[in-house]
């Protein structure tokens, strides 16, 4: 975080560091790692099987 992010910007504020740290964490790295306890697929990767799946199931009743 601190190679791709951090060191590449100048923030006028603490506050707006921490925000921006914030938000790159979220949209970034949380979106792109995987979770175990989801069976190891990204939590994009698991919204977008979930969703397909209950529509299926939806379309099926």
């Amino acid at each position: 975080m601190k190679t791709e992010f951090y060191y590449s910007r100048i923030w006028p504020t603490r506050a707006r560091a921490i925000r921006d740290v914030a938000m790159w964490i979220e949209d970034r790295y949380n979106r792109r790692r995987r979770r175990s306890s989801i069976g190891h697929v990204t939590p994009v990767d698991f919204e977008l099987r979930y969703s397909s799946q209950a529509a299926e199931i939806q379309l099926a009743a």
